[in-house]
This record gives C-alpha cells, structure tokens and sequence, in this order.
C-alpha cells in the first residue's frame, strides 16, 4: 500500500507541472529544500537539531557557482562536486561539533554558520558580496539547452534524485548504523558500553545530512540561477527545521512532504494577501497543535490502522 501511494504521490508530482506550468519552479525549490530538510531529520533521529544547517545548503550552491566559474560545465559533475564539497564541509565542521549534545550542538551549528554568512557577505572579491554569483545553465551530454528546456530537465531529475536517495536514506537508517542513531538518543552511554564509538555514528550521520543538504543547495543554485548570502542565514536553517518537523521525522517522505506543503502553500498565500505570513503560520500551529507526529504521521497512521 505504502508503495502505490508513494508511486501515486511521484506521478501527481510529474504531471503537475503539464497542468501548471508555473508550479515547475514552485515544485523544484521544494524539492531541494526537502534533501536539506532530509539531513536536518537525520540528526534529529539522534536528538540532534542543527540550527546552521544552511551553511552545507549555502556551500555547495557557492560550489556550483565557483566550479560553474571555473570551466566546469557538465551538470552531472557539477552536481557530485557541488555534493562533495558540502560534505567536506560537514566532515571538517562535524570532527569537532558531534562532541556535543543539546542546546551546545544547536548553538555551536548556528554560530558557525553565521560566521559562514559573514564571509560569504564581506568577501566582494570572491563571492560578490550581497550581489551574490550567477549560475550559467550547465551543458547536459555536452548539450545546451535553453533556459526552459533546462529549467524542465532540472525538475524531472531532482524528481528522480528524490526517488534514489530517499530510498538510499531509508535503507541507511534501516542499518544499523541508522539504528544506532536513535540508540544515542535513548541511552547513549549504553551505546559505548556496548563497544559501539558514538562519535564515529555521529560523525557519519552529519557529513550524510551535509550532503543532502548539499544536493538541495545545488539544486537550487541551478534553478535559481544565482547564488546569495542568505542561503547560509540563520532563518534558512530554522526554515529546514521547521519543514523537517512539520513534515514528520517518522519516515523519508516527511521532509518532501513538508518542503511540499509549505512551498505550495506559500505561494497560495502570496496571491491572496500581503500578509500571507499570517496565513502561513496560522496553517503551521494548526498542524503542530493537531498532527504532533507531522503530515506524514497522520498518513502513517492511516494506514497503520487500515486492515
């Protein structure tokens, strides 16, 4: 049952955009906020809640433009470099900040990020600033492709990255190094008594969730079409926060289904009022006060209690 809905769930998703040509853009950010929400979810299976995770979102974005700057054309290479260089980041970041839990690691995650704001801010002569860098359209095949053309590829193929990977995540967490995340959070000393080192688990867990944040960052880059500072503020990582939990940290699907959700539902609100924050947040305490296990919670329970 599980997979039809899910298989159900891509097909809308793919036709979509034949219906509403507009929703192409709309679809394609929420789907690469959704990777980046995917990591913050990770941590969170450990009880982690990285408040800076726009930092790997922001670095690989600057990757693509940087590599896209330098000669490199190909999509399918700037996307793994792009990738790689975010998890970099999170293994250079994640050695020292796994040490520690709670409101330390939260606060350790959003400290550095700012400072990764900072420079992206300041340094004019090598990120441009507030004026950010452009993303040229990449060759695909060694073809490219018009803007449009371009823009519909990205769509199909963030579409099927979100297929491999959500399934790749489900199998890593289904491991038991997945397993040994949520054994950190109910009883960590345990966990090394056992011979199992919690820092290796931990650090393992971040450079994943960097690069799923890296592959949204990306993503985004390339549909945007220009890369700013504010990729890597502290509103972003609340905002991957914020989708992760209200999607439900339950299963994959959440982060998607909560990207989704509240992308759609921004731009619903921008076209009715001004103040479509109101509404916006009105729609988020609404679903956090009645669906605590998030949107795909309430899907999981539906079908838990189908005979």
């Amino acid at each position: 049952m599980r997979i039809i809905l899910a298989a159900a769930a891509v097909l809308t998703l793919a036709v979509l955009p034949v219906a509403a040509p507009w929703l192409q853009f709309v679809l394609t950010l929420a789907i690469a906020k959704g990777f980046a929400a995917l990591g913050v979810a990770v941590l969170l299976r450990a009880g982690l809640i990285s408040i800076g995770h726009a930092m790997f979102f922001a670095a690989s974005a600057y990757g693509v433009a940087f590599l896209a700057g330098c000669g490199v054309s190909d999509l399918g290479l700037l996307l793994v470099l792009s990738v790689l260089v975010a998890a970099l980041t999170g293994v250079i970041a994640g050695a020292f900040l796994v040490r520690y839990r709670a409101i330390f690691f939260a606060m350790l995650n959003l400290a550095v990020s700012m400072v990764f704001y900072a420079l992206c801010a300041k340094l004019y002569g090598v990120t441009g600033g507030t004026d950010g860098m452009p993303v040229p359209i990449p060759a695909v095949f060694g073809v490219v492709f018009a803007e449009p053309m371009f823009k519909s590829m990205l769509f199909y193929l963030s579409l099927a990255l979100m297929v491999l990977v959500g399934l790749a995540v489900q199998r890593y967490l289904d491991s038991p190094l997945g397993h040994a995340l949520s054994a950190v959070h109910t009883n960590e000393i345990r966990l090394e008594y056992l011979g199992i080192p919690v820092w290796a688990v931990l650090l393992i867990a971040y450079v994943i969730s960097a690069a799923l944040a890296g592959l949204g960052g990306a993503i985004s880059a390339l549909a945007i079409g220009r890369v700013v500072p504010d990729f890597a503020f502290w509103t972003a990582s609340g905002h991957l926060v914020l989708i992760a939990v209200l999607g439900g940290i339950g299963g994959v699907p959440g982060a998607f289904i909560g990207a989704l959700f509240l992308e759609l539902l921004h731009s619903a609100a921008v076209t009715v009022t001004d103040a479509w924050n109101l509404i916006v947040g009105m729609a988020l305490i609404i679903v956090i006060m009645f669906m605590p296990q998030g949107i795909y919670g309430l899907f999981a329970r539906k079908e838990a209690s189908s005979p």
